[in-house]
């Protein structure tokens, strides 16, 4: 518990004291960034006995500080008058009380709190717990599989085929299985296929001898030979033109590298891992991509799940995003309002862990409430369910609908139209009549309010 200063400060640590609280105590005025404590703090209490603006501007500054803390604030009466204490609770505090202060109503109040932060960060603790790898947040069964798969293909030595759509985390994947590896002490080199221009990849990943080139005033040394020891990971691997995938193979069979210009073979020791968001078996078929190299790097082949397959993983993510980046937002917000959270499970996620990021850290710098809604992340909030209509109104409308199908269909015969709908003429014009429809001689015309024929009118046509 981290309790700030104030008069009240005195009565207030007795209190927690003696009720078993393990208190952190700050007696400056302002909220020093040494004092605010660290995440295992989980509830706080800041006193105010008077309306300072000064200092709630200082604790204001601090409130990113504050996020991991659910704050109860002590106020005297008269500073729940000030409209800038008042926002200032309302924003950041999830309860408050006034002095004089009645001590069973503020333990059961730190309980609450406690309470509400305890659920939040077991959620956010579950995040990487479940699956067991860091890089990866989730605890649904698809990452807890994920997690299983990365630990047993980190224990040996083979390539690895990373699959999944753009956005699931395929490098962060790469990453874990080098983390866990006996290579981790080496270099972790990433390589983007599709970054690197067509006519330097070859370089670029091989390196190239001092007057290869126009330009190659130096010898380099490509991706390859930084990764020695390592792991190297290559990127959209599908994005390979036929050249490289040859020189790939080549690597992948005899371990040797040749640089762009030069004649010596380079020996190194690196392990190759490979993603692609494409389907490398449709490409072999189609002759886009080499089947010897394909069955090289897919001796092992790990599938990035998408966001929409991961059940009960958005809302972790969610808040694990909001605490990164917490810091670019206005100060003020405090979490996602329940049209924010029912918007993001409703949502198909096509840009999968990647989208949720980066519309979670647009909305921390666009939104201007409290709390992010559905539409600061620029979704569209689905209803709950269907409207409940009264069965009088839904038996009117049918009725209605009933009878101007049956009088177009009878262009002018009323007769007909009796006989479409299984009824009299007499009962048809008074179906006329209730829906403010009118007959007359050139036919039937909608008029909302308009006089009908009367009933007599059944012998002019009889």
């Amino acid at each position: 518990m981290f309790v700030h200063a104030g008069s009240c400060f005195p009565r207030v640590l007795a209190l927690l004291t003696e009720a078993g609280w393990d208190v952190t105590a700050s007696a400056q005025r302002g909220p020093a960034s040494g004092e605010i404590p660290d995440a295992t703090c989980h509830v706080g209490i800041v006193c105010l006995p008077t309306a300072d603006h000064e200092l709630l501007a200082e604790l204001e500054a601090a409130a990113p500080k504050w996020r991991h803390l659910e704050l109860i604030a002590i106020v005297s009466p008269d500073v729940t008058l000030d409209p800038r204490a008042r926002e200032f609770i309302a924003t950041h505090c999830t309860d408050y009380q006034t002095t004089p202060i009645d001590a069973e109503r503020l333990l059961f109040a730190l309980g609450h709190a406690e309470g509400m932060a305890a659920l939040a960060h077991r959620s956010l603790s579950m995040t990487s717990a479940a699956s067991g790898i860091p890089e990866l947040l989730g605890s649904s069964s698809a990452m807890v599989r994920l997690g299983h798969d990365i630990e047993r293909m980190a224990a040996v030595d083979a390539p690895v085929m990373i699959t999944g759509e753009s956005g699931t985390g395929k490098e962060l994947a790469a990453r874990a299985i080098h983390r866990l590896s006996v290579r981790r002490r080496e270099p972790f080199v990433a390589v983007n296929c599709v970054s690197l221009p067509p006519s330097l990849i070859h370089a670029e990943l091989f390196g190239f001898e001092k007057g290869a080139f126009t330009g190659a005033h130096q010898r380099k040394a490509g991706h390859f030979e930084l990764a020695q020891g390592g792991t190297i990971f290559l990127d959209e691997i599908g994005d390979l033109d036929p050249e490289l995938q040859a020189l790939l193979l080549r690597f992948l069979e005899e371990k040797t590298v040749r640089r762009v210009g030069g004649h010596a073979e380079i020996n190194l020791d690196v392990r190759v891992l490979a993603a692609t968001h494409i389907d490398l078996e449709a490409a072999v078929k189609a002759g886009r991509f080499r089947d010897d190299l394909y069955y090289r790097l897919n001796v092992l082949r790990l599938v990035m799940p998408p966001l929409r397959d991961r059940q009960g993983d958005i809302e972790l993510l969610a808040n694990a995003f909001f605490e990164r980046y917490a810091g670019e937002s206005h100060g003020r917000l405090r979490g996602f309002a329940p049209s924010a959270l029912r918007a993001m499970q409703d949502y198909h996620w096509p840009g999968n862990v990647r989208e949720l990021m980066n519309r979670v850290r647009r909305a921390l710098v666009m939104s201007e409430g409290h709390l992010l809604t559905a539409e600061d992340l620029r979704l569209k909030v689905e209803p709950d369910e269907p409207p409940v209509i009264n069965l009088d109104a839904a038996r009117f409308e049918a009725e209605r609908l009933s009878l101007l199908a049956a009088l177009q269909h009878a262009g002018r015969s009323a007769g007909k139209a009796a006989a479409l709908l299984g009824v009299s003429r007499a009962t048809l014009y008074r179906l006329v009549e209730r829906h403010g429809l009118k007959l007359d001689e050139a036919g039937l015309h909608s008029q909302q309010g308009s006089a009908v024929a009367p009933e007599s009118a059944e012998a002019s046509h009889s």
